[in-house]
């Protein structure tokens, strides 16, 4: 029930909270704490709503990006580049034979 809580445990933690606070105290305790709880859930319950929204938010961004962004039907290869025939050495290198 409460994990590693178990009955026997209980009782102990009840008896040890009647005679710390009395038998008076005890029931308005009682009522703070699960106030308490039920207000700590609520915000954890928005909390993963909100994350959640943000989340699809996200990844539809994403999916629709994709779309967005589309290829080029062809792309066209550039024309083959022809080597340049050899092209004589400048003159002051030439060699004179």
């Amino acid at each position: 029930m409460f994990g590693p809580i178990g009955g026997p445990e209980m009782v102990v933690i009840l008896i040890i909270a009647l005679l710390i606070f009395g038998p008076r105290k005890l029931p308005e305790i009682g009522r703070t704490l699960g106030r308490a709880m039920g207000e700590f859930r609520r915000a954890t319950s928005d909390l993963k709503r909100s994350l959640d929204t943000e989340i699809e938010a996200e990844e539809s961004k994403q999916r629709a990006a994709p779309a967005a962004v589309q290829k080029p039907a062809a792309v066209q290869k550039p024309a083959a580049v022809q080597k340049p025939a050899a092209v004589p050495a400048p003159a002051a290198v030439q060699e004179t034979a």
